[in-house]
């Protein structure tokens, strides 16, 4: 079982207003997103682009509805920039989160990423690393965690879909050439299934690189058609590809099982991003916080 003193529950904004298509759940506003979060029983938010600025005013919100910030998408771009372009915009980034309290940062290399285009077949069109480009990111990743670890923070990488760490050979690779000690994982059920790869041996294999934990379900239905139509990954986001856990096709219970065999301490983080529109983000994320309760008694 899950030690209720070890584990955190999150949920991110990305279900009432989707910053990459910034038209879904565009009328949702951040207290109303944050309010929910709350009344749906969740203690942890990651941060969206409606969120403010300013840590004081943003803290502010938060405490009165007994949320804190848990982590925020960072966008490295270490193989087609300059590494200083990189390292500047992350001691930003890393001092708001550690004025937020948070203690890390899920950083996902977007040089030659497709995942924000919206006509670009997320399948077809998946970016490769040269060998010089691999080597670029594993040493600049390097260079993050040691930047984070000045704060107390670790850096955990986020493998995605149309980018070049996507599969499961790409994070054995990332992981083979980055310090452990360094360079972390972030888990998500959801981008591993879509990508075709097993979560179970994944989260098996890496266990104890894991310092953050994305709970994201997958519709079989609309990942077929995905495939089948060459949709880009914007596109299906937009027919409903994600989901909440217990939605979809992923079976959550070994999941959490190996979670709680190997005493994981951090968040659990529901990221399912969907149209608002169609998807009621409230009546979502209640469901969401009852299946995690009823799989894990959290």
């Amino acid at each position: 079982m899950i030690d209720k003193n070890n584990v955190k529950l999150g949920i991110a904004p990305i279900a009432w207003t989707n910053d990459d298509m910034p038209e879904l759940g565009g009328e949702n506003t951040f207290e109303q997103c944050v309010s929910e979060m709350a009344l749906a029983g969740f203690t942890g938010s990651e941060i969206g682009n409606k969120y403010p600025k300013d840590p004081a005013v943003l803290k502010k919100a938060l405490d009165l509805r007994g949320i804190r910030i848990c982590n925020a998408w960072f966008s490295a771009f270490l193989t087609t920039k300059p590494l200083e372009e990189t390292v500047e915009a992350f001691i930003k980034h890393r001092d708001f989160l550690h004025a937020m309290g948070a203690k890390v940062i899920g950083a996902c290399e977007q040089g030659h990423s497709i995942q924000g285009m919206m006509d670009v077949p997320v399948f077809d069109m998946k970016p490769s690393f040269t060998a010089e480009e691999w080597d670029r990111l594993a040493k600049g990743l390097e260079v993050l965690g040691r930047l984070a670890a000045e704060k107390d923070m670790v850096v955990a990488y986020h493998h995605h879909m149309g980018t070049g760490v996507q599969t499961l050979e790409e994070i054995d690779r990332l992981m083979t050439m980055t310090d452990p000690n360094l360079v972390y994982l972030l888990f998500d059920s959801g981008h591993l299934t879509f990508s075709g790869e097993n979560p179970e041996e994944v989260l098996k294999k890496y266990i104890k690189r894991i310092q953050h934990v994305h709970l994201k379900d997958v519709r079989k239905d609309v990942l077929e058609r995905v495939k089948n139509e060459k949709l880009s990954f914007l596109q299906a986001v937009k027919e409903g590809a994600f989901t909440i856990p217990g939605d979809g096709m992923i079976d959550f219970e070994p999941l959490f099982d190996i979670l709680g065999e190997n005493n994981y301490m951090g968040w659990f983080v529901v990221e399912a991003e969907q149209d608002p529109a169609k998807a009621n983000p409230l009546e979502y994320a209640i469901r969401a916080r009852k299946y995690i309760s009823e799989k894990t008694g959290l």
